[in-house]
């Protein structure tokens, strides 16, 4: 996009040069594109000391890779070297960046590491585990008593546990979002009216058992990051002032995402007189159940006296119809949602449509534009409705962009079964590991076999074929591979092959008996790199895997994830001490079959492009559909239950009919913790309000999975487990909302 051809908006906001602005950007506004050249802007005009750098500040890492890679293409643009004059960071990068200055001052030594999410989760499971193994008692207690022995069981021992798991992670962030560490929990407990409430001390004695276990490992983690980097700021006013210094301009994007502590050390680091400026949509604001956001903080900051605050309404992402669609939602939500707390969830401004000249037109609709389908099904009906729309789609319009959306991932895996039966092309690439580096895995995983089993003639073969793997593309080669591969298979002593006696050579004995030359070569070949692999399996088992792929014909692409495969063995070893050889192996397979799902390891997280899957139907979350788009989407599931509207009659996700009273645990345990930290007199969250919060996260989130659509959306529902649930309300008002529009009526 020229100079230009930039939308007034746009000017605006690239004409600033200091000063507090917050910039509320609605979904396909460009935020990104414009927050780039802002910070390109600042570093060509600003005169920075050698010493000094934009700070630039993002929510996830391919966001950061994304924002580096944009400053400094148009860097080099105009003749400016890149990589000078500006830093690009998570929030999280961001506080290891302060840490690592001091980390005395937060009592950590240099060599203090960082657990990845899959390290902490097992932490934590295993933290749970051990709860639950002391108090069956209390958790007998919060059963209803109707159960029948065998649903009892299974509700105690399987279900509860992962209940008991995603409430203490909600609550360990919490409590350290509020700088509470187990310590300081227990003196507020025990100086409170809740100190005998049995869920406040379920959460703080997992805590306190899991934060343990970190401190057992020298580790943080990415919670511990965020409130250390705070109290490093806090210990030593020099530190604070030689960072200001450093970032004497701090932009940062998806500012809804951003929690309390994350908000403090930004404001510690701008100052009050600082130069900082916000970008989000309090509107995509759909992280809360995962995380400490808070949206209203970016609210409050567009408010804030002395702050700029800019629209980015225009938006050239999707079609008219699905413009006004998301408009509708976010008038009706303000203005008529039946519960009043609700109404705050969506805010202004509405989504524009590009005006005429625009260099990002908005697209046509591809017929139909909206549909709305309110039939009554139950969930298998509604895959059955799902894979004949998407293939009459997909015959009609082979070469677009498809998505299918719903809330939780077994939703998600149901989903893709169906449609692979239906022989649909469809990936769960945006959550499920790349092909690359589950290949890469699998290789690792050879490499790993053959070390451990240097005597097993399968293993052998199998490494032999993982280092002929680059002859797969040449038939006549291949052949000769798997004919050497089927050989190594039969030879009954490897040392023979491997280390032979003078007289029993097993391949001299393969000569005598009229085996071809070319086979003799290529396993002479292979004896010495195997060999050398013998050698090198003394090695740690990362340093290994990477000595052995040194002399594979590997690609970059290849090389790179083994490289990440090997620092992920590193990683699992610091977690798991206690772990064989065997045991972190086994681990890998199973990451290699797609049986383990890690975040590092997941196409989100390297950076994923719907274009690269035009023809085929991407199924994910919506939680996993944030920021990106495609042609057309599906959204499924819209019922009452996934999107409750916070009424008595709704029923909650949260809230679990085999636990006394339908308790909603996480918001339970949060809202003790909350008063507890707030020193209130309400023990807990009125169920009115609990649902509220519910309420509000899910209309942002449908909002969200209609803003993915750029030329035509569809919207579905089924009746559920128990064939009760009926149509989201928000989702009936839409199609109200249509009905009226059709028919020229005024709305209501």
């Amino acid at each position: 996009m020229a100079e230009q051809r930039l939308r007034e908006s746009q000017k605006r906001i690239l004409n600033y040069r200091g000063g507090k602005m917050g910039i509320s950007a609605v979904p396909g506004s460009g935020k990104t594109w414009t927050l780039s050249r802002l910070a390109v802007k600042l570093v060509s005009e600003i005169e920075l000391q050698p010493d000094q750098e934009i700070l630039v500040v993002t929510f996830s890492n391919s966001a950061a890779d994304v924002f580096a890679s944009r400053i400094s293409t148009l860097l080099r643009e105009r003749g400016i070297l890149s990589g000078v004059g500006y830093r690009v960071r998570t929030l999280h990068g961001l506080a290891n960046d302060i840490i690592r200055e001091r980390p005395e001052l937060a009592g950590l030594s240099n060599e203090f590491q960082i657990l990845s999410e899959a390290d902490t989760d097992e932490i934590l499971e295993g933290s749970v585990a051990a709860w639950c193994r002391k108090n069956g008692a209390v958790i007998d207690e919060l059963l209803i008593d109707t159960l029948t022995p065998k649903d009892f069981e299974q509700r105690k021992n399987k279900d509860f546990p992962k209940l008991i798991k995603e409430a203490v992670s909600a609550f360990i962030q919490e409590a350290k979002d509020r700088l509470l560490t187990p310590d300081r929990l227990e003196a507020l407990l025990a100086a409170s009216f809740l100190k005998s409430d049995s869920i406040l001390t379920m959460g703080l004695e997992i805590y306190r058992d899991y934060q343990n276990a970190l401190q057992y490992r020298a580790a943080v983690d990415f919670a511990d990051l965020i409130r250390l980097a705070y109290q490093c700021l806090q210990e030593d006013p020099s530190l604070t002032a030689l960072l200001r210094y450093r970032w004497p301009y701090i932009l940062e994007d998806e500012a809804q995402d951003s929690s309390v502590l994350q908000e403090k050390i930004l404001r510690a680091l701008a100052g009050p007189e600082g130069n900082w400026v916000r970008v989000g949509d309090p509107n995509q604001a759909i992280y809360q159940s995962f995380t400490t956001a808070n949206p209203n903080l970016l609210k409050f900051f567009l408010k804030e006296s002395g702050v700029r605050s800019e629209p980015l309404p225009e938006s050239g992402r999707s079609c008219p119809e699905i413009i006004d669609l998301a408009n509708a939602l976010n008038t009706w939500t303000r203005n008529g949602h039946p519960v009043e707390d609700a109404r705050e969830a969506l805010t202004l401004p509405l989504i524009e449509p590009t005006k005429a000249n625009d260099p990002q037109p908005n697209p046509n609709a591809l017929k139909p534009a909206l549909t709305l389908d309110n039939r009554q099904v139950n969930p298998e009906n509604e895959l059955k409705f799902l894979a004949y729309s998407v293939d009459q789609w997909l015959q009609q319009y082979p070469d677009t962009t498809v998505a299918i959306l719903a809330l939780i991932n077994s939703r998600v895996d149901e989903i893709v079964n169906k449609l692979k039966a239906q022989k649909i092309p469809v990936t769960d690439a945006l959550t499920a590991m790349p092909q690359n580096t589950r290949v890469s895995v699998g290789l690792v995983n050879r490499l790993l076999t053959f070390a451990l089993s240097p005597h097993d003639p399968a293993a052998l073969a199998l490494a032999f074929e993982a280092a002929r793997r680059e002859e797969r593309g040449d038939d006549e080669r291949w052949q000769l591979i798997k004919s050497c591969v089927a050989l190594l298979k039969k030879c009954d002593r490897v040392e023979d092959y491997l280390y032979p006696a003078p007289d029993a050579d097993w391949l001299q004995r393969l000569e005598h008996q009229g085996e071809s030359q070319p086979v003799l070569m290529e396993l002479e070949r292979f004896r010495n790199l195997a060999r050398k692999w013998h050698l090198a399996a003394r090695l740690p088992p990362d340093q290994y895997v990477l000595a052995a792929a040194m002399d594979l014909n590997l690609d970059n692409l290849e090389l790179a994830s083994v490289h990440k495969m090997a620092l992920l063995l590193r990683e699992m070893q610091d977690l798991h001490p206690e772990w064989t050889l065997e045991l972190l192996n086994d681990e890998l397979r199973a990451i290699a079959k797609n049986e383990r799902r890690f975040a590092q390891l997941s196409a989100y997280a390297e950076g994923f492009n719907p274009e690269d899957y035009r023809g085929q139907v991407v199924v994910a979350t919506l939680h996993k559909a944030k920021g990106l788009e495609w042609d057309k989407v599906f959204i499924s599931s819209a019922n009452s239950y996934d999107f409750p509207a916070g009424l008595d009659s709704d029923s909650s996700r949260g809230e679990r009919y085999y636990l006394r009273g339908k308790l909603d645990l996480q918001t339970e345990m949060l809202s003790q913790l909350r008063a507890l930290a707030d020193g209130t007199l309400i023990g807990s969250q009125s169920r009115a309000e609990a649902r509220a919060e519910i309420a509000r996260e899910r209309l942002r989130l449908l909002y969200v999975g209609i803003t993915r659509a750029k030329r035509s959306l569809t919207i579905s529902f089924n009746t559920g487990k128990f064939g009760n649930q009926g149509e989201a309300l928000a989702v009936q008002e839409l199609r109200r909302y249509l009905e009226r529009k059709k028919n020229d009526q005024p709305p209501s």
